[in-house]
C-alpha cells in the first residue's frame, strides 16, 4: 500500500484503505447476486421455450432494422 501512495496512485493510506474495501465490499455483493441467481434457477429452471421465443424476437428486430443477416 505504501508504494501505491508513493507512485501517487493514492493521494493517502486512508484513501488506499477505502477504495480497497469499496472494491472488497462490491466484489462480494456481486457474488452474492450471482449465488441468488444460481439458487434460484436451480429451483426453477428456465423453460427452453422463454430462450427460443426471445431469439424469434430478436430476429424479427434485426430484420425490421434492415439487418436481415441471420443470428
Amino acid at each position: 500500500m505504501d508504494d501505491a501512495v508513493a507512485r501517487g496512485r493514492f493521494a493517502s493510506r486512508s484513501e488506499a484503505f477505502r477504495e480497497g474495501l469499496a472494491v472488497l465490499l462490491r466484489e462480494e455483493r456481486e457474488q452474492e447476486i450471482e449465488e441468488a441467481y444460481r439458487r434460484a434457477y436451480a429451483q426453477r429452471p428456465q423453460e427452453e421455450r422463454v430462450g427460443q421465443d426471445g431469439l424469434i424476437l430478436l430476429q424479427r428486430r434485426v430484420e425490421a432494422e434492415g439487418d436481415a443477416e441471420p443470428l
